[in-house]
């Protein structure tokens, strides 16, 4: 019997070891459609079968631009009737707006108070701290702040609703302050760096596989820190800058010089953060906060050249970024090439996410923002 072919028919261009269906598409052949895409169609490709979405998972996703998400967390109130999603908003998606899954009354009750990718880092009202992943929900339990490898120590009072903290000059501080928590994991292996500062006592860090926070030497007074490319360069309030490498298997301070710190002048607020740019200069930003006029205004000067040896005498006032721009809050500079920031007016709607990103914690804000890597 002959065959009758159809003359619009693909079916002679399917060879006999083409899969049957989208499901039995070869791994190899689904990573590389799945780096082609964007975060968003790589979020929808991950639900077309179980079999894409299982090959998802061996594939780290990294889209050539940088997208910023703003998320609005969830409210702990009544109304929600114990259903507590984030709203999500994608700037390349002007005309939409996500929701996540419940993440749980735990997540509604915490605080971000740092990001880094597609990561959170939360703080329970306890308090304790996790990282959790918004859109693999992936969660990473951290250690017990009362877990201290150090001279200062956290202690919980014998009723268990309260923390207090001892420096290692014996002064008791009642509950553990957090201050400037800064971040970094890596998206195949897992492997995290936290640290932030217990109060003005010192600087704590913890990585992947530790079961204490190990506090670092000579870090009193934190004012700010930023960790970029394992190293962390730290800002004290007595007008001193540090540089620790955390390269190895315990961090090693490479660098140290004074810096002036502007506290308070003529009755204003200078607030100051540190920032690495794209080439490794490090910058000082002054925020001068008028009371009389309610505005702001900043001062950015250049302290530090790359290699962590130039230390500048004269401090320096930098007038123009050339083609960086400025993410306050990650106290860091991008190529202004970079995703979001392909449009100049971007630049200027940055600076009020960084000033909500700055205040959020004093605020608790439960809005903030994402860099999807």
């Amino acid at each position: 019997m002959e065959e009758n072919h159809k003359p619009n028919s693909h079916d002679h261009l399917i060879g006999k070891d083409s899969p049957e269906s989208w499901s039995d598409l070869p791994l190899d052949l689904l990573n590389s459609i799945f780096e082609r895409l964007s975060f968003v169609n790589f979020q929808r490709a991950k639900t077309v079968c179980s079999s894409w979405h299982a090959s998802s998972r061996q594939c780290v996703h990294i889209p050539k631009s940088q997208i910023h998400w703003l998320i609005l967390f969830p409210e702990d109130n009544e109304n929600n009737n114990n259903n507590y999603p984030c709203t999500l908003f994608n700037p390349e998606e002007r005309d939409k707006l996500y929701k996540t899954q419940d993440l749980g009354l735990e997540f509604a009750k915490s605080l971000c108070i740092a990001t880094y990718g597609s990561w959170l880092l939360m703080q329970t009202p306890l308090p304790n701290l996790y990282v959790v992943n918004l859109f693999t929900r992936e969660r990473i339990n951290l250690p017990s702040v009362e877990s201290q490898l150090g001279t200062a120590k956290v202690e919980r009072t014998l009723d268990g609703n309260e923390l207090r903290t001892t420096s290692p000059h014996g002064m008791v501080y009642r509950g553990v302050f957090i201050r400037t928590p800064v971040f970094w994991i890596d998206e195949r292996t897992k492997d995290y760096l936290v640290i932030w500062g217990l109060r003005d006592v010192c600087v704590v860090y913890s990585k992947k596989r530790d079961t204490a926070w190990t506090q670092l030497p000579k870090t009193s007074g934190c004012l700010d820190v930023v960790y970029k490319e394992s190293k962390l360069y730290f800002l004290s309030m007595s007008s001193y800058f540090l540089i620790f490498d955390f390269s190895g298997e315990t961090p090693q301070q490479i660098f140290q010089c004074g810096v002036i710190v502007e506290r308070q002048r003529l009755g204003l607020f200078v607030p100051t953060k540190l920032v690495v740019t794209v080439t490794g200069e490090v910058f000082k930003a002054e925020k001068w906060w008028r009371s009389r006029s309610g505005t702001w205004s900043f001062r950015v000067i250049k302290i530090c050249s790359p290699d962590g040896s130039g230390f500048l005498r004269n401090q320096q006032l930098i007038t123009s970024l050339g083609e960086e721009s400025m993410l306050l809050d990650q106290g860091i500079t991008i190529h202004r090439n970079d995703g979001f920031i392909r449009d100049c007016e971007e630049s200027i709607h940055l600076q009020f996410l960084s000033l909500l990103l700055i205040s959020r914690q004093r605020r608790q804000s439960r809005c903030t923002t994402l860099i999807v890597l």
